[in-house]
C-alpha cells in the first residue's frame, strides 16, 4: 500500500509545541470537512486529513456498514489497519509526531477502532459523538492514552448506553478517558469546540 492510497490534505506546523491532529469526518465529508475546526481547537498544530475510501450512496465513509448503527467489522478492522498503516507513511513522509485523533461520528468511530486494533499509532484521540466499533475487540493496552469523548445527550443515532460503553472499554484498557455528555444532538457545537480546544491545550501541556 502507497502513501498516496488515500487523498489527503496535509497542513504543516505553523506554531511549536503543538500536538499534530488527524482529522477524520463523519459521512458525507471528505479531507476538507475537519480543517476549520482542527485550526480552532488547536492553532498552529500540523493537520493531516484523509478522505474516507468508502462510498455510500456516493458519500465517503471510512468503513461498511450494514444499517445506521450496524457496522461491518470485518470491514471496520480491514480499513482500521489501512489507516493506520497511512498515518505511519504520513509521517515519516512529513515529519510529524504520532498524531492526536479528532473524529467526527464515522470518523470517531474509525478512530476508535484504531486505538483498540494499533494503539501505538494514536497519541490520543478527541471521539465527537463516537460508538462502539467492534462487538468483540481485542485486548488494547491504552495505559495513559489520553481521550476526550464528547456525546450528545439527544443524539438519534448514538444512544446513551453505547457511548457509555465506549467509555468504559477504554478505560478497562488504561487510557485515561474524559466522556462528557452535551446537552446537544448528533450535530456539533460551540461546546465541542471549546472542550476540545481545552483539552487538547492541556494535553500539549503535558507532553511539553
Amino acid at each position: 500500500m502507497t502513501e498516496s492510497s488515500f487523498i489527503h490534505r496535509f497542513e504543516p506546523a505553523s506554531r511549536a509545541g503543538t500536538t499534530p491532529l488527524l482529522l477524520l469526518h463523519g459521512t458525507g465529508g471528505d479531507e476538507n470537512d475537519l480543517l476549520g475546526l482542527g485550526r480552532m481547537i488547536s492553532p498552529g498544530s500540523a493537520l493531516l486529513s484523509p478522505r474516507g475510501r468508502v462510498l455510500e450512496h456516493g458519500m465517503p465513509r471510512f468503513f461498511r456498514r450494514l444499517a445506521e448503527g450496524v457496522f461491518d467489522e470485518e470491514d471496520v478492522q480491514r480499513r482500521a489497519l489501512e489507516l493506520g498503516a497511512f498515518v505511519d507513511e504520513a509521517r515519516e513522509r512529513y515529519g510529524i509526531a504520532a498524531p492526536v485523533a479528532v473524529g467526527f461520528s464515522n470518523g470517531a468511530n474509525i478512530a476508535a477502532a484504531l486505538l483498540l486494533l494499533k494503539p501505538d499509532v494514536l497519541a490520543g484521540a478527541v471521539l465527537l459523538r463516537a460508538m462502539v466499533p467492534l462487538s468483540d475487540p481485542p485486548r488494547a493496552a491504552l495505559t495513559g492514552k489520553p481521550i476526550l469523548l464528547l456525546s450528545g445527550q439527544d443524539d438519534p443515532i448514538v444512544p446513551a448506553s453505547n457511548s457509555a460503553r465506549l467509555a468504559a472499554l477504554l478505560s478497562e484498557a488504561g487510557a485515561n478517558v474524559s466522556h462528557k455528555v452535551l446537552p446537544a444532538g448528533h450535530q456539533l457545537t460551540q461546546a465541542d469546540v471549546a472542550l476540545a480546544s481545552d483539552w487538547i491545550g492541556n494535553v500539549a501541556a503535558e507532553a511539553a
